[in-house]
């Protein structure tokens, strides 16, 4: 079997398009790159071996982080947010309904809407993951000193697509209006 996984590699190489290089203006941050993928593999690896032992993986993640920080999120506004396809949230989001970390309701003027909200269990298990990922950003902060989160913050809120970095920005804001740090949500 591994022979044809490679068999295949090598024939999509042969016979995909060259890619345009980008301009020669300056040497890739390799560093940075580098680091971003090392981080992001660290950072979501403590949350990873949580949800192996549920059966679940990073896209089941996700969405219990944006049910949790949204509560009666619209399904279409999760695809937005998460910029997947609808097939995709599909089987992810009935595991985690079926599983009972996900409640789904009727909206109240339109009876056609799918509004997510977190059972307790769900709400638990967000946290959970976040008080990990927490855990590890709030050692570094303090190793880097105190204007490292707002550094942070900046870095990173530029790393959005211009186009989109207001939009997530609110999203963020809002979301903190309506849960902050882990009081009673309900289900």
């Amino acid at each position: 079997m591994a022979d044809i996984s490679i068999t295949t590699a090598r024939k999509l190489r042969s016979t995909a398009e060259p890619v345009e290089a980008a301009p020669a203006a300056q040497e890739p941050c390799w560093d940075l790159i580098e680091l971003l993928f090392f981080a992001y593999r660290d950072f979501v690896g403590d949350p990873d071996e949580v949800l192996a032992k549920l059966g679940f993986g990073r896209a089941h993640h996700r969405v219990l982080h944006f049910v949790n920080r949204n509560p009666g999120i619209k399904v279409a506004d999760l695809l937005d947010i998460l910029k997947i396809t609808k097939q995709s949230l599909g089987r992810v989001l009935k595991q985690l309904i079926d599983q009972g970390y996900v409640v789904q309701r009727e909206g109240a003027h339109d009876r056609r809407q799918r509004l997510l909200h977190v059972s307790a269990a769900g709400e638990a298990l967000a946290l959970q993951l976040a008080g990990l990922q927490t855990e590890r950003i709030a050692r570094v902060l303090a190793e880097i000193g105190p204007s490292a989160r707002e550094a942070a913050r900046r870095f990173l809120a530029g790393m959005i697509d211009a186009d989109d970095r207001d939009h997530v920005l609110r999203l963020i804001a809002d979301a903190d209006r309506v849960r902050p740090r882990g009081r009673d949500r309900g289900s």
